[in-house]
C-alpha cells in the first residue's frame, strides 16, 4: 500500500510539489481565503474623502430647482455570492441640503420645508428586494424599503444598481486602506406634497415630483 504520509503533493498556491501536511496546511490557508472573500461585509456609506452626495431636482414649469446634499452616512450589508439578500440604511443629513440661492436655501431648510432643526436626518431602510441580475461586478435590483422625510415614512420600492469593487478602495484612498468598495446608483422620483413639503406652494413655480439621484461609494477596509 502507497505510504500516504511520505507522499508529495502539489501545493495550490505555488503549483509546486510540497509534502502532504505543507500541502494541507496551504489548502486551508486557500480555503480559508476564498471564504473570506465571500462572506457578507458590512459597507460604511459614511466617506472620509465627502465625496458621495445626493442630487434633488424640481422641475416645474416657470422654475428648476436643482440642489444636493453631502451629509451621507449609513451602512449596508452586501453578500456578493447572494445579493438579494441585500440589507442596509442610507441616512442624509437634512440641513446638508443645499441650493446655490441663499434665501432660497433658508426656504428649504425652515418650517414650511425640511424643518431641520426638528427633522435632523432622511433615511431609506431596505426591507426587500426583487428582481435581482448580476452580470460581472454589477447588480441591478429593485429595492424596497422605509423612506423618511420630514418625520413621514412611505414604503417606496427604486430601482438600485450596486457594482462590487473586490481590494479597489486603496485606489480610492490612495493605498491609506486595504479593502473592498460597494458603490451604490439609484434615481428615483418621490412627491413633496405626500411628505408635507410646503404642499401648498403653486405647483407651476414648484414642481410636486422630487427626482432624487444617488451615486454613493460604501468601504469595506480590511486590515
Amino acid at each position: 500500500m502507497e505510504n500516504v504520509t511520505a507522499r508529495t503533493l502539489m501545493n495550490p498556491l505555488t503549483g509546486k510539489p510540497a509534502p502532504r501536511a505543507r500541502w494541507l496546511g496551504g489548502w486551508a490557508a486557500t480555503v480559508l481565503l476564498a471564504t473570506a472573500l465571500a462572506a457578507p461585509q458590512t459597507f460604511d456609506f459614511k466617506d472620509p474623502k465627502g465625496v458621495n452626495n445626493a442630487v434633488f431636482k424640481l422641475d416645474a414649469p416657470l422654475e428648476s430647482i436643482n440642489g444636493t446634499a453631502n451629509g451621507i452616512s449609513g451602512t449596508v450589508r452586501f453578500d456578493p455570492a447572494n445579493p438579494g439578500a441585500l440589507q442596509g440604511k442610507i441616512v442624509v443629513e437634512a440641513a446638508s441640503l443645499h441650493v446655490p440661492n441663499p434665501l432660497m436655501k433658508e426656504h428649504l431648510h425652515g418650517r414650511d420645508w425640511l424643518d431641520v432643526a426638528t427633522h435632523k436626518e432622511i433615511s431609506f431602510e431596505v426591507t426587500r428586494v426583487a428582481n435581482v441580475k448580476t452580470t460581472g461586478t454589477d447588480t441591478t435590483a429593485e429595492v424596497t424599503g422605509k423612506f423618511t422625510l420630514k418625520g413621514v415614512t412611505r414604503e417606496l420600492t427604486v430601482p438600485v444598481r450596486l457594482t462590487y469593487l473586490p481590494g479597489k478602495l486603496a485606489d480610492r484612498t490612495n493605498g491609506r486602506m486595504q479593502g473592498d468598495l460597494l458603490v451604490l446608483r439609484s434615481h428615483f422620483t418621490i412627491k413633496r406634497s405626500e411628505f408635507g413639503l410646503n404642499p401648498g406652494a403653486p405647483t407651476d413655480k414648484v414642481a410636486d415630483e422630487i427626482e432624487l439621484t444617488l451615486s454613493l461609494a460604501g468601504a469595506a477596509p480590511r486590515s
